[in-house]
């Protein structure tokens, strides 16, 4: 585990996220209180899931009334 210096400290008093710099490489970083990773992590869990459902339901409705979709499912096959 790698232990925070006083300046970091000093910083993530004033913020719950704390940008760093890997000066050799120059990509950044975020150290972030365990609360905050844990709370971002529930989200982005639950992510995929409701992002795949609201894709669906969008081109759904984007492929409605496309007139070049119809042609193509006439051509090749309706979707299943």
């Amino acid at each position: 585990m790698i232990e925070l210096t006083a300046q970091q400290r000093r910083n993530l008093t004033a913020t719950d996220v704390l940008p760093l710099l890997d000066p050799e490489t120059g990509k950044t970083y975020v150290l972030l209180q365990t609360e905050v990773y844990e709370r971002l992590k529930s989200l982005l869990d639950e992510e995929p899931r409701v992002t795949g459902e609201m894709v669906d339901r969008l081109m759904e409705e984007e492929d409605r009334d496309d007139p070049t979709l119809a042609y193509y499912q006439r051509q090749f096959g309706s979707k299943p």
